[in-house]
């Protein structure tokens, strides 16, 4: 798993009544992408070091150049 600073992480819940979560890849802790990344979740605005389990994925972000980091398009 890789991701880039403004991709969005996603855990999925797996057993019923664990609600899906999702936040904003904010740090990386290494060079090319691999985690621990910190997460800002949506849910409560926390920024918290995540290391990522099978319940999770990054949906990347691509970031058109001159747009000032305003939009993002989804990658697919």
């Amino acid at each position: 798993m890789h991701a880039a600073l403004g991709d969005q992480v996603v855990v999925d819940g797996t057993r019923p009544g664990v609600v899906r979560r999702d936040g904003e890849v904010v740090g990386l802790h290494h060079g090319d992408g691999t985690p621990p990344f910190d997460v800002r979740w949506s849910d409560n605005g926390r920024t918290t070091l995540f290391f990522p389990g099978p319940d999770a994925h990054v949906v990347h972000f691509v970031h058109p150049e001159g747009n000032g980091g305003g939009s993002h398009v989804r990658k697919r």
